[in-house]
């Protein structure tokens, strides 16, 4: 099993990294895609999807693409529930160096057979801050691989009636928060927004998984 399941993300991995090659001979597209270069600071107390939102529009003016609508890929559970995959727009979706994450909705979170299988070309080369910049993960010290998400792997929110948000991104205290590994490596699978949950919500909960507080901007518009 493990034969096969480090043969499938050398397989992921190996796909994502031509496809990246065969784009940097193309003019470059403006960023619209980043992982947040800092957290908010109070573990996955974001104030809410507008304090998230907030925080990405600031990083990502900060870096000269504040033109832009930013929203953060966080879902939040509840009689109001939203889908992080319904809050960024439908792509295509480019990092900081113009390097592109995906081509649309399906693309990003493998909705049919052939999209899964292929994947998208999120990975640790790939997944780039706002300034450029790769995102420490295994192997890199410390590890701040846990991307906040609060989602399943399609991208919707949990509707299992367990806290998976963090009291929808208000809370630092004792509950969870779904997390992704943006370096699709790690256990207990590698899903780059559904890989498992947190230990708590406070900063040294996500610290003590290998996370920061970090999460996934995406341009909405």
């Amino acid at each position: 099993m493990r034969v096969i399941l480090a043969a499938s993300a050398i397989a992921v991995s190996l796909g994502s990294f031509l496809v990246y090659a065969q784009q940097q001979n193309q003019p470059q597209q403006p960023m619209s895609f980043f992982i947040t270069s800092v957290g908010v600071g109070n573990g996955a107390n974001l104030g809410g999807l507008t304090g998230a939102d907030a925080h990405c529009q600031k990083l990502a003016t900060g870096a000269g693409a504040g033109n832009r609508t930013w929203h953060a890929y966080l879902s939040t559970q509840g009689a109001n529930a939203v889908n992080a995959r319904d809050r960024i727009g439908n792509g295509p979706w480019y990092n900081a160096k113009g390097g592109r994450v995906a081509q649309n909705l399906s693309d990003l979170h493998g909705d049919t057979l052939d999209q899964a299988r292929v994947g998208n070309t999120l990975t640790k080369a790939t997944a780039l801050t706002e300034k450029g910049d790769q995102v420490n993960g295994v192997g890199s010290q410390p590890n701040v691989h846990d991307m906040l998400t609060g989602s399943q792997p399609d991208g919707r929110a949990f509707t299992d009636g367990a806290d998976h948000t963090c009291n929808n991104w208000t809370s630092g205290g004792r509950a969870t928060a779904q997390l992704g590994h943006h370096d699709r490596t790690g256990g207990p699978n590698t899903s780059w927004n559904s890989a498992h949950p947190s230990r708590g919500c406070s900063q040294e909960n996500l610290v003590s998984t290998g996370g920061a507080g970090l999460f996934y901007c995406f341009a909405a518009n």
